[in-house]
């Protein structure tokens, strides 16, 4: 008796559930029910100190949207960070602070879509070249913070 009476409940819920979730791109799909957030647009701040805006650049290339960018933005950071120029961390800034959709960026640096104009230049090249890892290394985590502790000794 307990089961039969606890069942029909499962079953109702579950049918409300699945009806209220997000369809995917089929044909029929209206989007109706897509909610899109909207972010604050991005603000470069002229009189944020280099020193700061490369942990801040680092700490933001550490954490991300999607583990795959968290991967590859931190391992980029880690080599080309500290030796960017002005003018190129404010292109990486841009590039991974500007775009509200993580996944564009990833896209855009493998290169399985084109990279819309406002984000080409000398840091978009060395993160396509990066993406591509022709030394073949292992990519598999986004780097340990030691090598901070050692950068700072």
């Amino acid at each position: 008796f307990y089961t039969v009476v606890i069942f029909p409940t499962l079953v109702l819920v579950t049918r409300l559930v699945s009806s209220r979730g997000y369809r995917g791109d089929s044909p029929e799909d209206t989007k109706v029910d897509l909610i899109e957030i909207p972010l604050p647009p991005w603000k470069e701040n002229p009189s944020e100190p280099i020193d700061i805006k490369r942990r801040r650049l680092l700490y933001e290339s550490r954490k991300r949207g999607m583990l795959e960018n968290c991967i590859l933005l931190s391992l980029f950071a880690k080599r080309y960070l500290n030796t960017m120029t002005e003018n190129q961390l404010k292109q990486y800034d841009r590039l991974i602070n500007e775009p509200s959709n993580d996944w564009d960026i990833y896209y855009w640096a493998t290169e399985a879509q084109p990279t819309p104009d406002v984000y080409q230049g000398e840091v978009m090249d060395m993160l396509k070249e990066f993406t591509k890892n022709r030394n073949h290394e292992q990519r598999l985590d986004a780097p340990s913070l030691e090598y901070l502790e050692k950068e700072n000794q």
